[in-house]
């Protein structure tokens, strides 16, 4: 019979994740040394706008970051028939250049530019090859001193573009801001097929970027150099309303003029992209920071916003090689201040200290639920829908939670199926810092090396480098704290393409596991597989974690190796939002005699012990400390959680087998099937099996 599994000593919370941010269109600066070319002409090449430049939107979008460009912000004058088109271009767009920090006194001439598709920029710029420095100059120290105080230091052709307006440029001028189009716009997972199939976009890209590529037919060499490059030109921005596949970041390289604007810590130039709503159009907006004479250098700062030394030359790797970083990779867990501040974010009111309710035997409990499955499946007699709210015993809620307060004081009896504090298990920055608290500076050994990319990025570097210089495998899976199904998760060795991620959204990068357990499919080969396990959380204190023995799987489509890293079939199993992709699953009565017959000196019975021992410790800690440092004990609160794990290898230091490890994401799911939006980067590492 199948039943739910007791784990004493251990709890879990309810997993109510954290409100996906709303985020605003958000810039990322990025360039690399562009290709020879000359001024730019007044309509520069097409652009190739597969995947989505035009982009469906549902609402308008912010802008950058706010990077530091402190100008003072003066709404313009709007009166007669063009200050109501002036109008009605800051309703749609006002919050976008007021985060951009584009000055308003641009924003008419910036209007009329957008509606009109001018792009004016070869009437003010052009473009400079900046000659190599010859060998006999090498040894002049103050020539090679003099170099390394320019923007772009190095003895490499280089393009950089200047004003070549007789007049200069005046920054007070009206009509000094310029539109940049964008050459390819894509999401990341699409980028390789987009070059091996858009007729001109990879030769394109390859002469922009300057890499040899003189075929018609594209190739699987220049494809690839070309996904390794686009790291130093690439920029993104992020659809602040919509679906949860709309608002994955967008990447964008901009056009040969806009890819040859340069570095300056002291830039010149200020960019920002915009989304144009009329058009449903994205472009980059360029404005000057202060007057140019003619001749001087176009630069913007590609770390803008990022005023620590030590982030600010992380952020520049891609282009400013630094070598090593010395710096410590231990990874301390957040201050208190920290927690606090994420308690403030959600907008949660812890609750006050209230006894466990007692419920009469024979009591018939009112639901409140806006789960659809939930009122479709509920049928026990004991249970009886409402649709009001203040009258309801039990509020099985699908969105978070928040004033626990109000409902302790007022009806401390209502159940509900979340706990406070839960975002500490359900949002992956905060779990893998928990997780941490077990297992010593390094963490328990079923947490693999995870590094919050906002605020741990620096000993993330350092941790890569040593691996590099180390030798050893530097496969790493790139994930949103607050997303799930898979949605802008990426996996690379690139380390260049993980700092630019760190760009697009708040991300986590975890040590992809390289050499996973497989499970052999007669029609595949060895393939990876997941495992989810249901679990239920009846209170925290004391601990009451239940386990079901029922577990489901889920399968790749395509035999694994550690290459093709953007083929999805391959590297996920989560294939059950794909349209037209076959979804594999075999029952878990099935599953284990075929498990334990390719592996027959693990018997499940033995591994998923150590799977229900990892839980328990992981709950342990996550529950150790007061709220908001741990899951906060309410008496009134219950849960229940998937849990989707892998199997890892693990090895000793000569290679040989040691143990194998479970490796698991978080995923919370409601009784009614429908998945919270999270997929947590942990993976639960079990103690030796042999």
């Amino acid at each position: 019979m199948n039943s739910f599994s007791a784990v004493h000593g251990a709890s879990c919370s309810p997993c109510t994740p954290l409100s996906p941010k709303p985020q605003q269109l958000s810039p990322t600066v990025s360039n690399g040394r562009p290709v020879a070319r000359r001024a730019p002409p007044r309509r520069l090449p097409p652009s190739f706008s597969v995947s989505p430049r035009r982009v469906p939107m549902g609402g308008g979008e912010g802008g950058g970051s706010g990077s530091g460009w402190q100008q003072e912000q003066q709404e313009p004058a709007m009166s007669g028939d063009g200050g109501e088109d002036l109008a009605a271009f800051v309703a749609l767009h006002g919050a976008a250049l007021r985060a951009s920090c584009v000055p308003a006194r641009y924003w008419e001439s910036l209007r009329r530019k957008l509606r009109g598709e001018v792009f004016d920029a070869g009437d003010y710029f052009g473009i400079m090859q900046v000659e190599e420095v010859d060998e006999e100059e090498e040894g002049d120290e103050d020539m090679e001193e003099e170099l390394k105080k320019k923007p772009n230091p190095g003895n490499e052709p280089c393009f950089k573009v200047i004003v070549t307006n007789e007049n200069g440029l005046q920054a007070s001028n009206p009509d000094s801001i310029f539109l940049i189009d964008h050459a390819w716009t894509y999401r990341v997972e699409h980028a390789r097929q987009q070059l091996l199939h858009v007729p001109g976009l990879l030769h394109r890209m390859a002469n922009l970027m300057r890499i040899d590529f003189h075929g018609e037919i594209p190739d699987e060499g220049s494809i690839e150099q070309v996904l390794q490059e686009m790291w130093k030109y690439n920029q993104t921005y992020q659809l602040s309303q919509g679906t949860a596949e709309e608002k994955v970041p967008v990447w964008y390289v901009m056009d040969e003029f806009g890819s040859r604007i340069q570095h300056s810590d002291q830039p010149s130039f200020a960019t920002a992209p915009l989304f144009y709503m009329p058009q449903q159009i994205a472009y980059t907006v360029l404005w000057p920071l202060r007057d140019l004479e003619t001749g001087e250098e176009v630069t913007r700062d590609y770390a803008y916003g990022e005023r620590d030394h030590l982030i600010r030359k992380c952020v520049l790797l891609p282009w400013v090689s630094a070598g090593v970083l010395d710096v410590n990779c231990f990874t301390p867990e957040p201050s208190d201040e920290h927690y606090q501040a994420i308690l403030a974010e959600n907008k949660e009111k812890l609750p006050i200290a209230i006894n466990p309710p007692v419920y009469d035997k024979d009591k018939v409990f009112k639901v409140f639920t806006d789960i659809q499955q939930v009122l479709n499946s509920l049928t026990h007699p004991r249970f009886v829908f409402t649709d009001n709210e203040r009258e309801a015993d039990i509020l099985y809620n699908f969105s978070h939670f928040k004033d626990y307060r109000k409902l302790s004081e007022e009806r401390p009896e209502v159940m509900l199926n979340q706990f406070p504090c839960e975002s500490l298990l359900t949002v992956k920055d905060c779990l893998a810092s928990i997780s941490r608290r077990a297992g010593g500076p390094d963490g328990p050994r079923w947490l693999p090396r995870t590094f919050n990319l906002q605020t741990e990025l620096p000993q993330f570097i350092c941790y890569f480098q040593q691996r590099e210089r180390r030798g050893e495998d530097n496969h790493w899976i790139c994930k949103p704290w607050n997303l799930a199904r898979s949605l802008d998760t990426h996996i690379t060795n690139s380390l260049n393409n993980i700092i630019r991620h760190r760009e697009s959204s708040p991300k986590v990068v975890c040590k992809y596991i390289e050499n996973p357990v497989l499970f052999h499919r007669e029609e595949v080969g060895m393939v990876k597989f997941d495992i989810r396990y249901v679990v239920l959380l009846r209170s925290i204190k004391p601990l009451k974690l239940y386990i079901y023995d029922v577990f489901w799987l889920r399968f790749s489509n395509r035999a694994f190796s550690l290459d093709d890293l953007d083929d999805y079939e391959k590297h996920f199993t989560v294939m059950n939002y794909a349209p037209g992709v076959t979804l594999k699953q075999v029952h878990c009565e099935e599953f284990i005699p075929m498990f334990e017959k390719q592996y027959p000196e693990y018997p499940w019975t033995t591994v998923q012990a150590n799977i229900f021992k990892a839980f328990a410790e992981l709950f342990e800690v996550a529950s150790a400390k007061p709220a908001p440092l741990g899951i906060c004990d309410y008496p009134s609160s219950r849960a229940i959680y998937a849990i989707d794990l892998m199997l890892k290898w693990d090895t000793s230091r000569d290679g040989a087998e040691m143990t194998r490890q479970v490796g698991g994401g978080w995923r919370v799911k409601q009784q009614d099937c429908e998945e919270i939006p999270l997929h947590c980067c942990i993976f639960i590492l079990s103690e030796a099996l042999d």
